[in-house]
């Protein structure tokens, strides 16, 4: 079955200020970028490659304008960085109204072989950099008083049971359980944090920590027999953003066409 046809912005974010963790590049973060920006919403976006992080502010900026897109990098396993990201979206725009924390590290490696670094890196990044994120978020938002939203980026291997993968299933279960948590403190000043659990999108970046041999074999598993588009992904992302959603929190959404 091959994509569906790209579905253009219907202004569902016009008007609000969203910060995007691990933006810069062509997987679901850049694709969530890009559909704010398509939505009407203004974006701060972050990522630990500076470099790549200016050319993905500067080529958005010339299609969306300058004052749409801003960026700052962002290593989320500094909570120094965290903290100057989400300050740089304040002064920017004066306010914030979305957080979409997007940044996970994966890799394959059995647990008989993988190493406490290997683990370690893993959960920091995925789990412990969402931590610092939803933190950072929800004291900004509490701190506004004008509600919000905070979407994570879980994943079904959350769920789902994998080989050479321990390390990140127990990271995305983590922010699963994040997710939850966060949104029964949140709601008290009305704020929903949800997120969403993509089975497989492809990207670039996947094709470099992940055989050939098993992409394949977990494409033909989709029901669809291929992958998702990022921007498939990032459409959810936006529902889950918007005023579509208002009676959801706590909730993380199963992106997927595999049920088993």
């Amino acid at each position: 079955m091959s994509a569906p046809q790209y579905i253009p912005g219907h202004q569902l974010l016009t008007g609000r200020t969203a910060v995007i963790t691990a933006a810069a590049g062509a997987g679901i973060g850049g694709a969530t970028a890009r559909k704010f920006l398509e939505e009407g919403a203004r974006i701060v976006i972050g990522d630990a490659h500076a470099r790549r992080l200016k050319e993905t502010e500067q080529a958005l900026a010339e299609e969306f304008g300058a004052g749409n897109v801003t960026s700052l990098p962002c290593d989320v396993t500094e909570e120094t960085q965290v903290q100057a990201l989400f300050a740089h979206a304040e002064q920017a725009h004066g306010s914030l109204d979305i957080v979409v924390n997007n940044a996970g590290l994966g890799g394959t490696a059995e647990l008989t072989e993988m190493t406490d670094a290997q683990w370690s890196k893993v959960l920091d990044v995925t789990l412990n950099g969402t931590f610092r994120c939803t933190r950072a978020a929800l004291r900004s938002l509490r701190s506004a008083g004008r509600g919000g939203v905070v979407v994570n980026n879980a994943s079904v291997v959350g769920w789902r049971a994998q080989a050479g993968q321990a390390h990140y299933a127990a990271a995305k279960a983590g922010v699963m359980a994040l997710t939850r948590c966060a949104a029964v403190e949140a709601a008290a000043y009305g704020v929903r944090v949800n997120a969403v659990a993509p089975s497989l999108a492809m990207h670039p970046h996947l094709v470099k920590v992940t055989s050939a041999e098993l992409l394949d074999e977990l494409t033909r598993k989709e029901a669809f027999g291929r992958y998702a588009e990022p921007w498939e992904i990032a459409n959810v992302i936006v529902f889950l953003a918007s005023g579509y959603s208002s009676y959801m929190t706590g909730e993380v959404v199963s992106v997927s066409s595999r049920h088993a």
